[in-house]
C-alpha cells in the first residue's frame, strides 16, 4: 500500500507543485507592484515639495529608491514565474 502512495505522490506532486510556485511568484510580483505605485504618489510629492523652503532631498531619494525596489522586486518575481512555467 505505501508503494501505490509513494507512486501517487511522486506523479502528482509535481504537477501541482509548479503551478502553485507559479502562482505565488505571481501574487507576490502583483503585491510588490501595487505597492509600487502606491507610494509614486510619495514621489510625486516629494517632487513637488522640492520648490518649496521645506524641501528635503533625502526624502525624495528614500522615496524613490522604495519605489524602483519594489518595482524590482515586482517584475523579477513574474520574471521567476515565467521561468518556472516554462521549465
Amino acid at each position: 500500500m505505501a508503494g501505490i502512495v509513494n507512486k501517487f505522490v511522486s506523479n502528482v506532486a509535481p504537477g501541482v507543485i509548479r503551478p502553485l510556485r507559479v502562482l505565488w511568484n505571481e501574487i507576490i510580483g502583483f503585491l510588490f507592484i501595487v505597492l509600487a505605485v502606491w507610494s509614486s504618489s510619495s514621489v510625486i510629492r516629494s517632487i513637488r515639495s522640492l520648490q518649496t523652503p521645506d524641501r528635503s532631498v533625502f526624502r525624495l531619494a528614500v522615496s524613490v529608491f522604495f519605489t524602483a525596489l519594489m518595482l524590482f522586486f515586482g517584475v523579477a518575481s513574474f520574471w521567476k514565474a515565467r521561468k518556472i512555467s516554462r521549465s
